[in-house]
């Protein structure tokens, strides 16, 4: 299962290039995180060479770093006896449609595309700049936009996308004085409804160990996690 959710993250999550240098996929973000960032090993390490991916991203203006993904615990040593400290670690959650809720209340949510200007602002105003999202506005996958609504105002925002039948939920955000008052739920639910019209059979998100809040949710809303990774980079003096 590991594999096809990679491919999932990286078509509906693009990178703005991607190359190959000692056996690891280079990856250029122009700003747009460690998602779209990170080296990621494709081959076997025995045959790897670090210091060509390390080359390779520095050629880009990038800081080095790597994606660790399961069974890459050795990469995952000689990183960190490089002095690549770990940082963000993530957990992919993943549920069948089916499963999932899909009752929006009226004037609450909608899918649209392209984004609409007050969703982007929205986006801006919660941290998802212009390099973020110039990466939904890249990505070639069937996608969406989702506007949420709250006490006749926009209030929240999120991006899925779809491939190879999953869709894939990003950059949910809800402005902070709407936050705990069930936005989250019907952006989540009407992403789901877009996605199981569209064709998708299941959904899965992206979040990191430390955001306790949004793990509860999605928990809850009965997303499970299905995979874990983290990443590496030249400890920050």
């Amino acid at each position: 299962m590991t594999d096809p959710l990679f491919e999932v993250i990286d078509a509906t999550w693009p990178a703005a290039s991607v190359r190959q240098a000692g056996g690891f996929l280079i990856r250029e973000g122009r700003g747009g995180g460690a998602r779209v960032s990170a080296a990621s090993l494709i081959g076997d390490l025995a045959n790897a060479d670090i210091d060509a991916a390390i080359a390779a991203q520095r050629d880009l203006g990038q800081e080095p770093k790597f994606m660790l993904r399961p069974g890459q615990e050795a990469l995952d040593a000689a990183l960190a006896e490089r002095g690549f400290e770990a940082f963000d670690p993530v957990v992919i959650l993943m549920a069948d449609l089916a499963a999932l809720p899909r009752d929006v209340p009226p004037v609450t949510a909608f899918a649209h595309w392209p984004p609409l200007a007050i969703a982007r602002e929205i986006w801006a105003e919660n941290g998802i700049g212009p390099a973020r999202q110039a990466i939904l506005d890249r990505a070639s996958t069937p996608k969406a936009a989702v506007l949420g609504r709250s006490r006749d105002r926009a209030a929240g925002a999120a991006f899925v996308a779809i491939h190879d039948r999953i869709a894939m939920l990003h950059a949910l955000v809800v402005a902070p004085e709407f936050r705990r008052q069930g936005l989250a739920r019907a952006i989540l639910a009407e992403a789901c409804r877009w996605a199981a019209a569209e064709g998708a059979t299941r959904l899965s998100l992206v979040v990191t160990r430390a955001n306790t809040a949004a793990l509860a949710l999605y928990r809850d809303l009965g997303l499970t996690p299905v995979c874990a990774y983290h990443y590496r980079r030249e400890t920050r003096t």
